[in-house]
């Protein structure tokens, strides 16, 4: 309980240094290799989706036994050179700051009139096309991000490190990481990035409906409307093609009281995303500021909350937190 309050505080101050070697990234290295080799050397035998089944096995089973050997040899070495790693092993995991000073970067771009500066800032947090992308559009885009990115960028991380600690929690950003190198539907990835994209919608399942849970509290600490983002939520949630992502999209979007979705462009090929919300206010680059509060309650309330968990727990159990 300790290490991940500790780890959520170590990002907000530090987020991730560039100069430190991040292990995520390392996660990234290695399905690059693997997807590389599977395909050339696997796949032609066994297929696209077998092949794809095995990256992800073998991606989360390696982190989860890496992290957890790692954590256990600096237990035996010295715990409080154990204690120091898990925190900041854990503050990896979490995006709070990075995702936060992207958002607000973009905001002040927009708010000093530098629209070309936005689309190339919010080009690098989303997927979509950004090279055209109007004020409206790119607030519209970040907040989006912001909104979605609650679930895995935060709230399901704290959620893995309180019950399983450093090697779930980083078991968990390798799902997150498959899925967002392989997970896609599009002919590329559509066979050999299938577990991985299913792994993802299953791991998110939990922490997206509690962050539900979390929003409708942070709306009733921040006095905003909570039935009108409850309604929305019920209305439109489903329609977003994640079963998860469409919970804090269609929440922000209540809460706010714009919409959300719309036509977006990958490489040049129009997609339109169902809509979340009613535009009862056109969309402004301070909502961009907004979504970014909520998003601060939001993970503070998970932290508190699944602090507290973790501690009645210890006790009914008998145990010492840490």
């Amino acid at each position: 309980m300790f290490q991940v309050a500790a780890a959520y505080l170590l990002d907000l101050v530090i987020g991730d240094p560039r100069q430190i070697p991040h292990p995520v990234v390392i996660i990234g290295k290695g399905i690059d290799f693997l997807e590389r080799h599977l395909r050339n050397s696997v796949a032609p035998f066994i297929g696209l989706r077998v092949s794809g089944i095995i990256l992800t096995v073998v991606t989360v089973g390696a982190t989860y036994f890496v992290m957890w050997a790692v954590t256990e040899g600096l237990q035996k070495l010295n715990f409080w050179l154990a204690l120091l790693a898990n925190i900041w092993f854990l503050s990896t995991t979490i995006a709070v700051k990075g995702l936060s000073d992207a958002a607000i970067e973009i905001y002040s771009l927009l708010n000093s009139g530098d629209v070309a500066g936005a689309r190339s800032k919010v080009g690098k947090i989303v997927g979509r096309d950004t090279h055209s992308l109007d004020e409206s559009e790119i607030t519209r885009a970040t907040v989006e991000t912001v909104a979605e990115n609650i679930v895995d960028g935060i709230i399901a991380p704290l959620f893995f490190a309180f019950i399983g600690g450093v090697p779930l929690a980083m078991a968990y950003k390798a799902v997150n990481t498959l899925d967002s190198m392989v997970g896609y539907r599009n002919e590329k990835y559509r066979e050999f990035g299938w577990a991985s994209a299913r792994l993802d919608d299953i791991c998110n399942f939990l922490p997206a409906r509690l962050t539900g849970l979390l929003l409708v509290l942070t709306f009733l600490l921040t006095g905003r409307p909570v039935r009108r983002a409850v309604r929305i939520v019920l209305r439109d949630a489903a329609k977003h093609p994640s079963p998860n992502s469409g919970i804090p999209e269609a929440a922000v979007a209540g809460a706010l009281g714009v919409r959300l979705g719309g036509v977006n462009y990958y490489g040049g090929v129009e997609y339109h995303r169902a809509y979340m919300g009613d535009p009862e206010k056109n969309l402004d680059k301070q909502h961009i500021v907004e979504t970014v509060r909520i998003m601060h309650v939001t993970s503070g309330l998970m932290v508190v909350l699944g602090s507290l968990v973790f501690l009645g727990v210890s006790a009914l159990l008998g145990q010492v937190p840490v």
